[in-house]
């Protein structure tokens, strides 16, 4: 029987029917991933690179597609907009940000309003964020809740490990999620010592297995950590030793955050309740049922914050309408911070628009950030905006890491989102909006400070042989949609 199945076998071989059959198979499927691919929102340029790999090369594009293709789950984001309530009797629009543009289409995009009565403070260094991070750790008498990107295996790491366990071990109800990508070699043994002390460690859409479609792509990029529920730390920072740390780092990246007391804080606590209980499959009623009644109603300063949560998550793309709406609406001035700068077609239009228009359009972002392709690939994004007259700065001061926007010196938004393509559609992303003018222009200084570090590109000349050049910055221009 089984030398007749091997005989039927070799004889397909021999005449080519399999590899006719895997090929029929593979054009139907390639078909059916262009028609989904064509169904999602996307960016342009990332919908056409994942066409071309799909279409030229389908043995590699349809696989790459089925395991990092995926955007949006909609059944994710169904679930989890009924894990995130809003605050109650406290979510109404600040009386001076009621009749702004930006305000009104991130709502209706599907982000929180703006809520008042916060006390914001904001964190320019590394060493400044280790001390206020340990400093809240060591305070906090009921709840630490931390998501990150990435837990280092370094110094800062361990030092952070263990004194989460003896925060657990004294009684505080410890929680910390982290990315299964980002923390592939800190969120098992490394974190065990919180789990054996009485806390919890949750990871983030694991890859292997595979649980959904496209979770190798879809990664937990917010950095967020609350405190007994009012009080939080929001920024780009990952708990690592090139973020942050005790002592002073000559090669310590630059990065940026804040401290939060009010109401936006126990928003940043219901984002992180919400993809707890995704992470974990806990009950969110039992994790409410610990949160004070008053927590979301007590006045803590006069800063009016708005928390902004995007990703595959949340339906629509609250952050990056946001970020449209705050550059069409410019009159006087943008004010763009930010590693990597990416930016899909309106993005980048919008942008020029309004450098050539007349109004004053900055840009800083870092000589060589820690990815090679995606300094190839801003090339032709920078030229274009300096072409259209805005002023474009390059921080040499090593690696720049922080993420902000200043429109006018009224509205400024900060957080874990970069200005490219995997942020503003892919990660899940938290912003924070901040609509108070002490606070806006407390921002606006610390970015205009990093212009003593920079200086601008220098001008590219034709050159005769710059095939090679040429060619490396188009392919990684194909190539960012998908990074």
């Amino acid at each position: 029987m089984f030398e007749d199945l091997r005989e039927f076998i070799a004889n397909l071989i021999a005449n080519g029917l399999i590899a006719q059959v895997f090929a029929i198979a593979g054009f139907i499927l390639a078909l059916f991933l262009v028609a989904r691919l064509m169904s999602e929102k996307r960016a342009p340029a990332n919908t056409f690179a994942w066409l071309l790999i799909i279409l030229l090369v389908p043995w590699v594009g349809v696989p790459l597609y089925l395991l990092l293709g995926g955007r949006k789950l909609r059944r994710l984001a169904e679930r989890k907009s009924r894990l995130r309530p809003t605050l109650p009797g406290h979510t109404a629009h600040p009386r001076t940000v009621a009749h702004s543009p930006t305000i009104h289409a991130l709502v209706a995009a599907g982000a929180t309003p703006p809520v008042a009565g916060n006390t914001l403070r904001l964190i320019t260094s590394g060493e400044e964020a280790y001390a206020a991070l340990e400093e809240h750790i060591r305070a906090a008498q009921s709840h630490i809740h931390i998501t990150a990107f990435i837990l280092g295996r370094d110094d800062t790491g361990r030092r952070l490990v263990k004194l989460l366990a003896e925060r657990a071990r004294a009684g505080v109800k410890v929680r910390v999620l982290l990315d299964a990508v980002g923390s592939m070699f800190t969120c098992g043994l490394f974190a065990n010592p919180i789990r054996q002390a009485g806390g919890k460690v949750g990871v983030f859409m694991p890859v292997l297995p595979f649980t959904s479609r496209g979770s190798a792509n879809l990664r937990n990029h917010r950095k967020i950590a609350v405190f007994d529920h009012c009080t939080a730390m929001v920024g780009g920072h990952n708990l690592a030793r090139e973020y942050m740390g005790p002592l002073r780092l000559a090669k310590r990246w630059q990065d940026f955050g804040a401290v939060i007391h009010g109401p936006a804080a126990a928003l940043l606590n219901e984002v992180f309740l919400a993809d707890w209980c995704f992470a974990t499959r806990e009950s969110p009623d039992a994790l409410h049922a610990e949160i004070p009644i008053d927590c979301a109603t007590q006045v803590h300063g006069s800063s009016e914050l708005q928390v902004v949560a995007s990703g595959p998550d949340v339906p629509g793309d609250a952050l990056y309408e946001g970020i449209v709406s705050m550059i069409q609406e410019a009159q006087r001035s943008i004010l763009i911070v930010t590693p990597y700068f990416i930016p899909d077609d309106v993005l980048l239009r919008s942008l020029i628009v309004k450098a050539r228009s007349g109004k004053e359009v900055t840009l800083i972002t870092p000589r060589s950030s820690n990815h090679p392709v995606a300094d190839f690939a801003r090339r032709h994004y920078i030229r274009e905006m300096q072409r259209a007259g805005a002023n474009v700065q390059l921080y040499s001061h090593g690696m720049l890491h922080s993420k902000a926007m200043v429109v006018d010196d009224h509205i400024a938004m900060f957080g874990s989102p970069n200005f490219d393509l995997r942020s503003l559609f892919v990660n899940f992303e938290i912003g924070i909006l901040v609509h108070s003018p002490p606070d806006v222009m407390a921002i606006r200084a610390w970015a205009m400070a990093l212009a003593q570090y920079c200086h601008p590109p220098k001008i590219e000349r034709p050159r005769k042989f710059r095939i090679v050049g040429n060619l490396i910055e188009d392919l990684s221009r194909l190539l960012a949609p998908l990074l």
